[in-house]
């Protein structure tokens, strides 16, 4: 049977089932909470699944199987239940007579080859390439998502091109890429896709890299650290009011997703992106740091990044350089160790520091990284051990 994740009530549990299976109509109260705030809702769409599966399909790998042919995502937290012909709330899932699909298997929408420092990954492998590739959906319906046109599209309304699992580790060895990163939409919507691509380059001695909202089960994310080589996680705000509002997601799986990496020493870093009126509150920056430090610990990297106007909120400003600056002082005073701003003409803050003697051992110009001084993993002047993973 399947167990419950930690963040999770059994009534939670329930409450999310009678949601998503009766199609979260107006005047339920957890898809009030849900999606409070949003005005692109996106719900469970009943009689969406296609007539016939395509050849990009697979079975669902974490589902659950119920009475009246009615079928269980297990993938997400949003654990979507769908009737026979429904779609799922990130779309790319589909219940078929019964049986749960995604239709998002071989049929990237985005293949491009990126530096690794954009993802952002500062302390692992600087200066390689990553063979950066997405899928359509997403199980967030963030206000200001960037990717928005292949985020909340289903698969069948973009064009994409045909590349099966051997054939991205192919592509990438040949572009001499040394990681795949999966990553521009919600990888986890495409998990059968990115898991059995992490499966072959592991085999291939490719690293895999996971660039994600870490809205994930506890039993997926397991599996998946088998194979996962680095991971950038985003965390969007600090509460559950700013997640709801501004994600229609919630905090507490984010922050168990961090901690199964952190146990299972997965290498990632953490982006905040810093919204205005949603999530620059400096008192809730001070509070994911502590949190961070306390139950992560000082080493792992924390990005601050500029929100730029984009999707549904084109009428708010950027976010102002003295906010991110200040919020990385922030997180410094609270102990942590690696902090950077992004989305920002070059400063200081971009280059990697040694906590020990403060001498810049890392120096970046934009996407570039420019100046190495290290010795292998640690810091070429007092030989202080920098995190991360460098060759």
């Amino acid at each position: 049977m399947y167990r419950l994740p930690s963040y999770m009530t059994r009534r939670e549990f329930v409450a999310g089932g009678v949601a998503c299976g009766l199609a979260l109509t107006p005047g339920c109260a957890f898809a009030k909470r849900i999606f409070s705030g949003l005005k692109n809702e996106k719900t469970i769409t009943l009689d969406d699944a296609p007539d016939t599966l395509w050849k990009w399909s697979k079975e669902v790998y974490f589902r659950q199987e119920l009475p009246n042919g009615r079928v269980r995502c297990m993938t997400c937290p949003n654990m979507c239940l769908l009737p026979p012909g429904a779609r799922s709330r990130c779309r790319s899932h589909v219940n078929m007579g019964g049986k749960l699909y995604t239709l998002v298997y071989g049929n990237p929408c985005a293949v491009h080859v990126d530096p690794i420092e954009k993802k952002p990954l500062y302390h692992f492998l600087p200066s390689s390439q990553s063979f950066s590739i997405a899928a359509t959906g997403c199980s967030f319906n963030c206000l200001n998502c960037q990717n928005w046109e292949i985020s909340q599209a289903r698969p069948e309304e973009v064009k994409f091109d045909e590349m099966f699992p051997p054939a991205v580790v192919d592509n990438a060895v040949r572009a001499g890429c040394a990681s795949i990163a999966y990553t521009y939409s919600e990888p986890t919507t495409f998990f059968e896709y990115m898991i059995d691509t992490s499966r072959i380059a592991r085999e291939r001695k490719v690293r895999n890299v996971w660039v994600t909202n870490g809205y994930i089960t506890e039993a997926a994310l397991i599996e998946y650290c088998k194979t996962l080589d680095a991971a950038n996680v985003d965390v969007k705000g600090f509460s559950e009011e700013s997640y709801a509002a501004l994600n229609a997601g919630r905090l507490a799986p984010v922050l168990a997703a961090l901690r199964i990496l952190s146990e299972r020493n997965v290498w990632f870093e953490m982006t905040a992106l810093i919204v205005p009126t949603y999530s620059d509150d400096m008192d809730a920056v001070k509070r994911m740091c502590g949190w961070i430090v306390k139950n992560i610990g000082s080493d792992r990297p924390l990005h601050f990044s500029r929100f730029s106007p984009k999707y549904r909120l084109t009428h708010l400003p950027m976010t102002s350089i003295s906010f991110l600056e200040e919020a990385r002082k922030a997180a410094m005073a609270e102990g942590l160790n690696y902090v950077y701003v992004g989305n920002v003409p070059p400063s200081d803050s971009s280059h990697t520091y040694c906590p020990s003697c403060r001498k810049r051992v890392v120096s970046r110009m934009g996407y570039g990284t420019e100046d190495i001084h290290m010795k292998g993993s640690a810091c070429a002047f007092c030989g202080h051990a920098i995190a991360g993973v460098w060759g």
